[in-house]
């Protein structure tokens, strides 16, 4: 799901462009499979030294979380059979620790060892004829599946262990959300005060936008083929993710099969949450604890976000309401989030 920033967007290239006006630098491009737009705002901004600032920050983030690049620090992790203690570098383990912290507060629904899981679904490459996987083979995806179980990080030596040799990790339910951070910190280290960087509807900001004004963002209906907005949200300091089952999914004999999967179970999910959208600290934590959230769905994860003073905001499908009836809650601490912005 996409987060709708209310404002100007630059058109989109394959690589940075610049749209010039005053005190403002506005950067769109590619990156981690999606896009990325970034508006800075000050005074005396090097517009081609910021751009190249940014292109090397996320070179340097695909270059150690990407699973797509073959040679990156997770994809060689994942490759080898090695079950001695890894050295991994200070970025790799700030992920991994935030993962998790996630993980463990979450019960287990947020994990980075899903990979067999998302393989045996078939989210990637998958052909109407495929077959649901059989109670067996989900069992057997179950068993390499468990990061508190199969991975150890020692945050003190800075080292990384499974304790399978198979045991990979996908970090792509964290990782873009490490980059959007990693991206607002160039930018800070720029003297810049005002930005919002967006990677694949996912973002930060601070300060304000370009007309002196709080940063509006838009959180999308969960209608696929649609851009109509369910709510705007003004952020200030503050990281935001949305997460959302209802573009990625395929259906077999009638029955839907979301993309997100619960660890637990090892099926995807089949409660009626569709949306959930997450406000905190940094991206990083917005990102993970979106994909836990809608994993957990509403009831659960309502519980849960109470507990430990998570602000978010769920939408439901409305089974007596028709097929485009949404029912919205929000924890305690998204309304507080909101209040203080």
């Amino acid at each position: 799901m996409r987060l709708l920033p209310i404002l100007a967007v630059a058109t989109l290239v394959s690589g940075c462009l610049f749209d010039k006006e005053p005190d403002v630098v506005r950067l769109s491009g590619e990156t981690m499979g999606t896009t990325f737009n970034i508006t800075a705002i000050g005074l005396d901004i090097d517009e081609e030294a910021l751009a190249v600032a940014v292109e090397e920050t996320l070179a340097d983030v695909n270059a150690k979380m990407s699973n797509w690049d073959e040679n990156s620090e997770v994809s060689k992790f994942s490759k080898s059979q090695s079950t001695e203690p890894t050295q991994v570098s200070d970025e790799f383990a700030l992920v991994i620790a935030a993962a998790n912290d996630v993980h463990e507060k979450s019960g287990g629904t947020f994990d980075v060892t899903l990979g067999p899981l998302i393989e045996l679904w078939g989210f990637g490459p998958r052909k109407p004829e495929d077959p649901v996987p059989s109670d067996e083979d989900i069992q057997a995806a179950l068993n390499s599946v468990g990061q508190a179980r199969l991975l150890t990080l020692d945050p003190e030596a800075g080292t990384l262990a499974k304790s399978d040799a198979e045991v990979g990790i996908n970090l792509s339910a964290i990782a873009k959300g490490y980059g959007i951070d990693a991206v607002a910190g160039t930018l800070r280290d720029a003297g810049i005060e005002d930005y919002m960087v967006e990677i694949g509807g996912d973002l930060v900001t601070m300060g304000e936008n370009d007309k002196g004004e709080a940063w509006r963002i838009g959180i999308e209906k969960p209608e696929a083929g649609a851009q109509n907005l369910q709510l705007i949200v003004q952020l200030d300091d503050l990281g935001m993710a949305t997460s959302g089952d209802y573009k990625n999914f395929f259906e077999q004999d009638g029955v839907r099969y979301s993309h997100i999967i619960d660890p637990i179970t090892g099926r995807p999910i089949t409660h009626r949450t569709t949306s959930v959208t997450v406000l905190a600290e940094n991206a990083m934590m917005a990102d993970a604890w979106a994909t836990a959230m809608l994993a957990l769905g509403q009831e659960k994860g309502m519980e849960l976000a109470e507990k430990h003073k998570l602000a978010v905001y769920f939408i439901s499908r409305d089974v007596t309401g028709g097929e485009d009836a949404y029912i919205t809650v929000h924890s305690t601490a998204f309304k507080d989030a909101l209040g203080a912005n």
